[in-house]
């Protein structure tokens, strides 16, 4: 699964990696967790790529407390095209989530010892995500994300048995575009990840969400 993870990527390297630009500011985040937002890319009215705001946790637009948000944080890649929560997302809200690396935690003899995993180049990168608007009266519009997670590749698997779908390039810019079929969406959602990755141990002051700063993506003493 992805419960946690950074993004403190400049906009200008979002912009050298995806092509889009920024019309309002973000800060660095180094422990972005559930319910909190989080920076996504998405498609525009006119087709194009967009950078906007949503709340990590899909709320479906059906649902009648968005509560329900808290526990779908993650999509499996497998059945997210079959569970009523999110097929409609998939075939009609697609996003990216950026992110600079994510945390994972690994069980070890006595206790889980967290690590941080981002690209070997460093660069930031999309998981591939749904979103979703959800409405109720006065109450205005909450716009929600939930990230898609697959069977973990070579380098994960020492880690976790799953990860995010990290997508740039013509992979982003495919999971974006409104003309692809459902299938070839899931099927590239499912074709074992080839991005270089590296990961080390990080404090376990990572493990509570009050904690932030760039102290927590520090390699811990071993």
């Amino acid at each position: 699964m992805c419960g946690r993870f950074a993004f403190f990527s400049p906009s200008e390297a979002v912009t050298a990696a995806f092509g889009v630009s920024f019309d309002f500011q973000f800060e660095a985040r180094y422990n972005i967790a559930p319910t909190q937002d989080v920076i996504v890319l998405r498609s525009g009215e006119q087709g194009q790529m967009v950078a906007d705001r949503c709340r990590w946790g899909l709320v479906p637009f059906w649902a009648k407390d968005p509560a329900i948000g808290n526990r779908m944080i993650n999509a499996r890649a497998e059945t997210v095209t079959e569970k009523p929560a999110y097929r409609q997302s998939f075939d009609k809200r697609r996003c990216l989530v950026l992110a600079s690396g994510f945390y994972e935690w690994r069980k070890e003899a006595t206790a889980k010892t967290p690590y941080f995993i981002c690209r070997d180049d460093r660069k930031p990168f999309g998981m591939a995500a749904i979103w979703d608007e959800w409405r109720q009266g006065d109450d205005g519009v909450l716009r929600s994300c939930a990230i898609i997670t697959a069977p973990a590749n070579e380098f994960m698997q020492k880690l976790h048995h799953r990860m995010p779908v990290l997508m740039d390039g013509s992979a982003a810019s495919d999971w974006l575009s409104p003309g692809r079929r459902a299938d070839e969406l899931q099927q590239a959602l499912l074709q074992s990840q080839r991005v270089k990755l590296e990961a080390w141990p990080v404090s376990r002051t990572v493990n509570s969400p009050h904690n932030e700063g760039p102290e927590l993506i520090a390699q811990a003493d071993a």
